[in-house]
């Protein structure tokens, strides 16, 4: 059974993830949502409008009040860098999906690996989940590496199992963790 209590603020070492305020968006604007790099394998454009990262954090600051939402803004010193979210779960099966991005000048400093790390730990440990699992296409290979070094398994590959902005199909790496076998310690895996 889970035991809901939405996103919650949590910290790391070097991060605070916490929730989305109204005034988010000119940060998210300008650190990932408007940077056509950071959305090149997410399933949505750069916004390209500032006033669609508005109407966006709008949305997300309103979903605070609801226990079974759990998406966090990742700051570092103040700036809000990145973002980490459960995008699906399921009650009766106790799975979850995280999605999250960084923001290019935050790549390759284990930010995203602590953030998702810490974001696991309160989702196994306060939540209840039995399972959490994240998925990317097979040319990022970078999300894999972050997947890796929090502890997942990758446990699959689906050929052409997504439909990528410019129309090509790509095939999607499916990693995962179960409660209580978690972290793996895995050396490299190529599929």
């Amino acid at each position: 059974m889970l035991t809901h209590k939405g996103t919650q603020v949590l910290r790391t070492e070097r991060l605070l993830l916490r929730p989305y305020t109204e005034q988010d968006g000119e940060m998210m604007f300008r650190n990932w949502a408007n940077d056509e790099e950071v959305c090149r394998y997410l399933t949505w454009a750069p916004h390209g409008d500032i006033e669609v990262t508005h109407k966006i954090v709008r949305d997300w600051a309103a979903c605070n009040i609801n226990d079974r939402c759990y998406h966090w803004g990742i700051t570092l010193a103040g700036e809000l860098i990145g973002d980490i979210a459960v995008v699906r779960w399921n009650e009766q099966t106790q799975c979850a999906a995280i999605g999250y991005c960084l923001g290019r000048a935050w790549w390759g400093q284990g930010i995203m690996t602590e953030a998702l790390t810490a974001v696991m730990t309160y989702l196994f440990d306060e939540i209840g989940f039995h399972r959490i699992q994240l998925e990317h296409d097979h040319e990022n290979p970078a999300s894999g590496r972050v997947m890796r070094k929090a502890g997942m398994r990758l446990e699959g590959r689906l050929k052409h199992a997504v439909k990528r902005r410019d129309g090509s199909f790509g095939d999607v790496c499916i990693y995962g963790a179960v409660r209580g076998q978690w972290p793996a310690r895995t050396e490299s895996e190529d599929v």
